[in-house]
């Protein structure tokens, strides 16, 4: 009797099983479509593929969101799940293409900035569309696909003489939660912490899926709009106890006051990485121009840009400010209006007239608002102070934009004591393609050698780098490097550089993919062929290696040549203004960053919690790391110690940007004597 009752369950569960198969199509199409696009997301991004972890949080997202179908009738469940298919596919699709570029995920918050989008159409088209990106479509076309079988069969009709929605929707609601708990059984503390930041969106989609980050993606940007009204006393705390123990590093040593009195132009080289520097082509350097600046001047060979979503604007703000970037949009969009101690700022209480110059539109980054807010006393821009004669790519040619600026810096000089300004270039920005065709900027990528039959030098071999990206990113530096040149040699021309410090900065890497370097560092150019995997020679670029590669040049240097050497210290972004601070009077109490002269182990942050000293790369999302040299040993003690100080960067600055916390403390007003 006992086997026969088991029977007759089994026969009792399988045909609930094929019931339920039968009369919710619909629902379990929109369910495994929406999670195998989910998957197929993680495993061309992150490709975590054997966690199952993601894959039950996506799963229950789905079902609950799929549960409230059931409340409606069937003949109009399509159009709930449709529209859920399109708002699925649409994220998955949209993350795809951001990964792609940006090694990042989409952010609510970017709907602020979506409008810079706008600014750079070509590089949409050129840089960002692939063919891949647009797999995840299919839901959609299965969706329809099944509803007009469906349709055809009189299925409506028949699941609406059996279903009842309320009851069914229950159900499910409740399959949804167990899978909830599921998941949440799975969580550490770390888990739940990250998840609350919002910071790290690598580790979020790896261990939570792409619906859940999503979801919470909306939440916090939601909560970031709210935040300022309140928690205010809580931050303001552990803001104040903070640098209250901060060690500002503020001794003197031999580059205190070295720049004391002096002139400063600060030349922001849109998308410069340092490896420029060091490539040469028949013996032909890249940037030649750079190259002699960083010989003559002061060289920091392993400076960082800490810049997020915000890009190039993340880049200026961390400049002046050293804070990092805004973990939820961009400081010049979202946060411009706050009160920040900056680089103008604090030069302007030593009598410099400050100034920015560049060749775009000013609304670009919302940069006629933002420069107002960091200090500076005008900020030249496109149409309104430029004669627009020569356009590549976005704006102003870099050439024409340095040429026009030179006499207005001249008349600046003229009225004013000492002057600070700040130019950024433009012409250097992806899709590097618009320069292709400028002959004078060409970079010759065929190999030359010595014919064994002529005996003479020729070009042997066809040129490997002409239509890559990462050729014509050559050839957009090359015009850059010499745009450049000349601006030097024009003020030098007009006296200009007798009492004037040139600082460069890269403002954040080319966001080359990994595939043209792998081709680049493994071409053979004897055989015209590129090095199989598996030869001792092929040169690997994975994480670690494109990580490091990601580093800009910063340079500074006089004409008189009285500062030079190379500093080889790991530095980042929000290292400059107390670096430059020291060398030229000034400091500000609220730095993150350090003087590089005057600290023994220096830490760069990343804004997604991922960290570098001299000794390695920590990243936070995988909880590894990459010594940088083999030989060296570290502790766990190490790793925890500087993983707390990259959270605590960020979660200070953040504080600061969100709650406006420099205001409302009056601590600037003090700072700045305007009590």
């Amino acid at each position: 009797m006992k086997i026969e009752s088991m029977i007759d369950s089994i026969k009792k569960i399988v045909s609930f099983i094929k019931q339920y198969l039968k009369t919710n199509i619909l629902f379990i199409t929109f369910v495994i479509s929406s999670v195998i696009n989910s998957c197929i997301l993680r495993f061309v991004t992150v490709k975590n593929y054997f966690d199952i972890r993601p894959v039950i949080a996506d799963l229950a997202l789905v079902v609950i969101v799929g549960a409230f179908g059931y409340f409606l009738k069937p003949k109009h469940q399509f159009r709930y799940y449709i529209t859920w298919s399109i708002i699925f596919t649409l994220t998955c699709l949209i993350n795809s293409i951001y990964y792609t570029n940006f090694l990042s995920y989409a952010s609510f918050s970017l709907l602020k900035t979506s409008l810079q989008v706008i600014g750079v159409t070509d590089a949409v088209v050129e840089n960002i569309m692939e063919l891949k990106d647009f797999c995840y479509i299919w839901q959609i076309v299965a969706m329809v696909f099944v509803h007009k079988k469906l349709k055809k069969r009189g299925y409506y009709d028949y699941v609406a003489t059996i279903e009842k929605g309320k009851i069914r929707a229950l159900n499910t609601l409740v399959v949804g939660l167990i899978f909830i708990g599921m998941f949440i059984s799975t969580l550490t503390s770390t888990d739940i912490s990250r998840l609350n930041k919002q910071w790290n969106r690598e580790y979020l989609v790896m261990r939570f899926g792409i619906y859940a980050y999503q979801t919470n993606d909306l939440v916090a940007t939601l909560k970031a709009q709210i935040n300022p009204l309140f928690g205010y006393d809580e931050h303001a705390k552990a803001f104040r106890e903070f640098y209250d123990t901060k060690n500002n590093y503020h001794e003197t040593n031999s580059y205190t006051n070295a720049l004391k009195g002096m002139n400063v132009i600060v030349i922001h080289a849109e998308s410069i990485q340092q490896f420029v520097l060091d490539t040469e082509f028949n013996g032909e350097p890249v940037a030649p121009n750079l190259k002699r600046l960083a010989n003559e001047g002061l060289y920091f060979s392993n400076f960082y840009a800490q810049e997020s979503v915000g890009t190039s604007s993340d880049s200026e703000f961390t400049f002046n400010t050293s804070l990092m970037p805004a973990s939820s949009g961009t400081v010049f969009v979202s946060y411009f209006d706050r009160e920040y101690v900056t680089i103008p700022k604090l030069l302007k209480q030593q009598g410099y007239y400050t100034f920015s110059m560049h060749g775009n539109n000013g609304s670009f980054w919302n940069r006629l608002n933002a420069h107002k807010s960091l200090g500076y006393d005008k900020y030249y821009n496109y149409k309104n102070d430029f004669e627009i004669d020569e356009t590549i790519g976005l704006g102003l040619s870099d050439k024409s934009f340095f040429h026009q600026a030179v006499p207005k810096i001249k008349e600046i000089s003229e009225q004013n004591k000492n002057f600070y300004g700040v130019l950024i270039m433009l012409t250097n920005h992806t899709p590097f393609s618009d320069i292709t065709g400028h002959t004078d900027y060409e970079v010759n990528y065929k190999y030359q050698a010595i014919n064994p039959d002529t005996g003479e030098l020729e070009e042997m071999i066809a040129p490997y780098m002409e239509g890559t990206k990462l050729g014509n990113y050559f050839k957009s530096v090359h015009y850059a490097d010499e745009a450049l040149g000349q601006f030097l040699a024009e003020m030098d021309a007009e006296g200009l550089l007798e009492n004037t410090a040139i600082v460069i900065y890269g403002d954040h890497d080319a966001k080359l993919k990994k595939s043209e370097y792998k081709r680049f560092y493994n071409y053979v150019p004897e055989t015209d062929s590129i090095l199989s995997s598996d030869d001792p020679n092929y040169k690997n670029v994975d994480y670690y290696s494109y990580e490091l590669n990601r580093k800009v040049p910063f340079i500074i240097w006089t004409k008189n040549k009285n500062l030079k050497g190379e500093v080889t210290k790991v530095m980042g972004m929000y290292d400059v203004l107390p670096t430059l601070g020291n060398m030229m009077g000034f400091q500000s109490p609220y730095a993150l960053g350090h003087d590089i002269f005057s600290v023994d182990e220096n830490v760069v942050v990343f804004p997604d919690g991922n960290w570098l000293t001299d000794k390695m790369y920590y990243n936070q999302s995988n909880d590894t790391g990459k010594l940088l040299n083999p030989d060296d040993t570290v502790s766990v003690e190490y790793m925890e110690k500087y993983t707390k100080i990259a959270d605590q960067a960020i979660s200070i600055s953040d504080s600061i940007i969100i709650y406006d916390l420099i205001r409302r403390t009056k601590e600037t007003q003090e700072l700045l004597g305007q009590e």
